[in-house]
């Protein structure tokens, strides 16, 4: 009986995501570098000393023409030397731009979301690119993305990775890998659910005709709230391509303690998603459950209705890795397993009861 239910369950598992293969190979079209639009990248950065001259040193590499591309760094109440740091870097690099924010400013907006409007209050560009102050861009990220901009498309995501030297920085790594190809495989597939705001691009005119940040719900995850309300508009294209010239590249995190806010933070704003995101998080959490049960119903069908989804997961996997350039990484795909396994699990039992968010030393 039980084996029964497993196999249905697996099978929901294995057809969402062939869905998501067929999503991440969906090529789109790209205009001629002549007629690429002026554009604006913007940083949000609170107290990132130990981060933020990594992300500088990339922005400034960025190859785009001449007069189309500014770069604005947006210091949000920072206490530590990061406000020096970005002035002593900028002096005299004409695309770059400090703004700056302080605690008794007074706005309804908070966090991040504040830093991020004030960017694109400042922003000239007609896109607007934002990555974080712990990232790495490549220097064709800006170009490559851009390069997806047709009149009538709106939004451009892109994919992330992490550093992976180790098992703990691995499992990390082809997580952040799998979320996004979810994403992307989604939203090629004209059903968007999420995205990652170290990534994500966006037309202004876009962004200001679904209200912008001060006329949208506040959100821990901005970028989702911010992804929803322009495909609510149902006026522009949202695409996610999957190039491995927009690459960024990330820091994973040092800690279990702030892995698991993150976690944590991530699945709290993803409590808005559409009833098809809450389905693919239903298939996902009952498919481990019922791999942890293993022990309890353990059979020769049993053990392989395991192996397959184990290797349903490769399958998903490898191609975007590959294509990304990143298959070194898939070496952790063990660790991964193991983590996803147990934190997808868990972590409906600790949003639930509790949906309180510490990000930043900033509590939501």
């Amino acid at each position: 009986m039980f084996e029964i239910i497993f196999l249905v369950i697996l099978s929901g598992y294995f057809l969402q995501s062939v869905l998501f293969v067929i999503g991440t190979k969906k090529k789109f079209p790209k205009i001629k570098e002549d007629d690429l639009l002026t554009a604006t990248v913007i940083v949000a950065a609170r107290n990132e000393q130990d981060n933020i001259e990594r992300c500088l040193i990339s922005l400034d590499a960025l190859q785009y023409p001449e007069g189309k591309l500014e770069i604005i760094i947006v210091d949000d109440s920072s206490t530590d030397k990061t406000p020096a740091l970005i002035e002593n870097f900028i002096k005299e690099k004409n695309r770059f731009k400090k703004v700056t924010i302080s605690n008794d400013e007074k706005s309804k907006l908070a966090g991040k979301t504040k830093a991020i409007a004030r960017g694109i209050e400042n922003a000239n560009g007609e896109i607007i690119l934002t990555t974080d102050a712990d990232c790495e861009v490549k220097p064709t990220w800006v170009k490559t993305i851009a390069s997806y901009y047709e009149k009538d498309v709106g939004v451009v995501n892109g994919y992330t990775t992490q550093t992976a030297k180790s098992n703990f920085q691995g499992m990390q790594a082809i997580d952040f890998i799998y979320l996004l190809l979810v994403a992307a495989g989604t939203i090629n597939l004209g059903k968007p659910i999420s995205c990652i705001g170290n990534n994500m691009s966006y037309k202004k005119k876009a962004y200001e005709e679904a209200g912008g940040y001060e006329n949208l719900p506040f959100s821990v995850t901005e970028d989702f709230i911010l992804l929803m309300a322009i495909a609510k508009l149902k006026k522009y294209k949202i695409i996610y391509p999957l190039e491995k010239d927009a690459l960024v590249t990330s820091l994973s995190c040092n800690s279990f303690r702030k892995l698991f806010h993150q976690k944590k933070r991530w699945a709290v704003g993803g409590l808005g998603v559409p009833f098809s995101g809450f389905l693919i998080m239903f298939w996902g959490f009952f498919t481990n459950l019922c791999i942890l049960l293993t022990p309890f119903f353990f059979s020769t069908v049993w053990l392989y209705l395991v192996f397959f989804k184990i290797v349903t997961d490769y399958f998903v996997l490898f191609p975007v890795h590959q294509k990304l350039g990143i298959a070194k990484n898939l070496r952790y795909f063990i660790a991964y397993q193991v983590y996803y396994l147990l934190y997808v699990v868990a972590l409906p039992f600790s949003v639930l009861p509790n949906r309180r968010v510490i990000w930043k030393g900033r509590k939501y």
